[in-house]
């Protein structure tokens, strides 16, 4: 067995490159053909005895998961997709693969053959996800079966095969107690999310890329009554809150003819008609942020959305831009953005030490100055080890939606 460079134990000796024999993968292949489904273990082991070959018990086993893995999975990356503790995986050549396990981006010590193998695995993933990749269709974002999001690049965009982006859904979704025991926010702050949720605030979750966002959004959705419907809107679905009644919305990129596209301003209006308890956006990247500012000032309250950005400070910038898509004016996203959203929670990632923790940094309140403008006001900030320090504006927090 190979090792990685994190000391995990990496795919067999024959399941590198492409996995296993082409003549023995073709071979299932062919065998399994027509199925409508990826077959049961039983069935895949009764392929590979089918072969001719004479193997031990574990030897098959070992076999019929690289087949797997070849056929149905990411091939020699699906042992990292496996680990529990990777979130991202990352190809930018057949030897420079790396892995993100919460302390950062960690090379591999694992090779995927050729440029034309990591190619062909690009496209086979893309189909996996109902796109296409090739020379006339380079850029593909797609959602794999499993849940896992797929972001593949070919030439003549690169130049080195492909270059494929893994990011891991995980199944399990936080428990806001959970986060506090992880040291992901202070536990002086539980109370007060829990309070933000019951009273029904509208919240706007922002960050930098793998912050945790979407797990800290999970987890506040856990905590809406379970006789509420949800309505989540995503461009690819992440989102699995502990939550009975969650309808998700996922866009959907036009077809090779440019036509079925369905946008997230278009799942947002459609969302508002589906009697909605709470408005969910997983993220608000575009025109799209115009419908839920409208949904969030006509009586939609409790909603959530998240946004990337650097800081709390920087919120009202984020929106302004990205509300300038839809044609909205500067006065206009003050107007709508003060009236519709209540409180900012801000999150970072640290790497120091390689610790690579995610943590709730700022709480901010929305609000605008007296000559109109936009304002997010800092009410709180953490640093990821010591005590939160809280101004004003924090207990106002505290004092307008209580603690449940």
């Amino acid at each position: 067995m190979n090792r990685t460079a994190g000391g995990d134990v990496g795919p067999p000796d024959g399941a590198r490159g492409r996995g296993i024999e082409t003549e023995l993968l073709d071979g299932v292949r062919s065998r399994m053909a027509g199925r409508g489904a990826p077959p049961g273990d039983q069935e895949l082991r009764a392929a590979l005895r089918d072969s001719g070959r004479v193997l031990g018990s574990a030897a098959l086993t070992d076999l019929a998961r690289a087949a797997r893995a070849e056929l149905y999975g990411a091939g020699p990356l699906q042992p990292l997709l496996e680990d529990p503790r990777v979130t991202d995986v990352l190809v930018n050549a057949p030897d420079e693969i790396w892995v993100d396990r919460g302390a950062g981006l960690e090379r591999v010590d694992l090779v995927l053959g050729t440029p034309e193998d990591v190619r062909a695995l690009a496209v086979r993933l893309a189909a996996a996800g109902g796109q296409r990749l090739d020379d006339a269709s380079p850029l593909v974002d797609a959602r794999l079966p499993d849940g896992t999001r797929l972001h593949a690049v070919v030439a003549p965009v690169c130049e080195q095969g492909a270059v494929i982006s893994l990011r891991v859904l995980r199944a399990h979704a936080f428990t806001l107690d959970e986060l506090v025991a992880r040291r992901a926010l202070p536990p002086a702050w539980g109370p007060v999310l829990r309070g933000l949720v019951a009273g029904r605030a509208n919240m706007l979750v922002s960050g930098g890329t793998g912050t945790g966002k979407t797990t800290l959004l999970a987890a506040l959705l856990s905590l809406v009554p379970g006789d509420e419907r949800v309505v989540c809107v995503e461009e690819a679905r992440e989102l699995a809150p502990d939550h009975p009644h969650v309808v998700p919305l996922t866009a959907r990129r036009p077809n090779v003819e440019g036509a079925g596209g369905v946008e997230l301003t278009d799942l947002v209006r459609n969302a508002l008609r589906m009697r909605p308890d709470r408005i969910v956006l997983g993220e608000c990247r575009g025109a799209e942020v115009r419908e839920v500012l409208m949904a969030l000032n006509t009586g939609h309250d409790g909603g959530l959305a998240t946004i990337h950005a650097n800081a709390v400070a920087v919120i009202p910038a984020r929106l302004e831009a990205l509300a300038a898509l839809a044609g909205m004016g500067r006065a206009a996203v003050a107007a709508q953005a003060a009236g519709g959203l209540d409180v900012v929670l801000h999150l970072r990632r640290d790497r120091a030490g390689g610790v690579g923790r995610r943590y709730l940094a700022e709480i901010g309140r929305v609000t605008r100055t007296d000559d109109g403008e936009l304002r997010v006001e800092v009410a709180a900030t953490w640093d990821g080890a010591g005590e939160p320090v809280t101004g004003p504006t924090f207990e106002e927090i505290r004092s307008r939606w209580g603690t449940p």
